[in-house]
């Protein structure tokens, strides 16, 4: 595979072509563009979800040397921490744990007990946002699993688009896809996933802020709140 040159690795949009066809590519497609014209300095975001699951394993079958990285804030389910391993374990690979360096209980001595409950979005900025800036240093572009269909914040999520967030670009090879799209791919290729997902957790967050609900209904419920901040 073809790769960038460090120095054009986080070019601004008009500095970086793309096909024409960019959405018509299929998420195989968008993923081998993606490491042709990024790799090494790509990054998957894990979140974990079945989703991740996904693109975990389509990913490697195009590029073995993939970099993946979650945002461990210290408050996933246990589920999620099982599934963490799984992967690891299934793929023979290491996913690298982003924590911004301040622990939970140095959050609580500096915010309070709960912080996230008294301004969920600062804790968000902390356990989150932080993290991933430091995670995506460097890089020209990340992967996330966000489909269009998952709230109305996604809905007009390009397969590939200038983050300007982040300053670089972000790449959504399944934009296109539905829930059954996803699970038809893990039942056909057998790849580990959240069991959350078999309990009615269609968004699988952090333990306090996440509950069961369909579409992104079940993170932070009943504050109108849809995104942690990272889109």
């Amino acid at each position: 595979m073809a790769t960038v040159a460090p120095s054009s690795l986080r070019a601004a949009p008009h500095d970086v072509e793309h096909p024409p066809d960019i959405e018509d590519l299929t998420a195989e497609g968008v993923l081998a563009y993606a490491v042709d014209r990024f790799h090494p300095g790509l990054k998957v975001a894990c979140s974990f979800q079945k989703e991740a699951s996904v693109i975990m394993h389509m990913l490697l079958e195009i590029e073995p040397e993939a970099k993946f990285f979650t945002l461990d804030t210290g408050l996933f389910f246990p589920e999620t921490y099982e599934t963490w391993k799984a992967l690891e374990q299934r793929y023979d690979i290491e996913i690298q744990s982003a924590h911004g360096g301040m622990s939970l209980a140095r959050q609580e001595a500096v915010h309070g007990p709960e912080f996230w409950k008294v301004d969920p979005e600062a804790c968000c900025g902390i356990r989150k946002v932080k993290p991933m800036r430091e995670a995506l240093a460097g890089c020209g572009a990340w992967v996330t699993g966000l489909r269009r269909d998952q709230s109305p914040t996604r809905a007009n999520a390009p397969k590939i688009g200038w983050d300007k967030k982040h300053g670089l670009w972000k790449i959504a090879p399944l934009a296109t896809w539905t829930d059954k799209d996803v699970w038809s791919y893990i039942a056909e290729h057998d790849i580990p996933y959240n069991d959350l997902h078999d309990r009615g957790y269609a968004s699988i967050g952090c333990t306090p802020c996440t509950q069961a609900g369909s579409g992104r209904d079940g993170r932070w419920a009943g504050s109108g709140r849809l995104e942690c901040g990272l889109h």
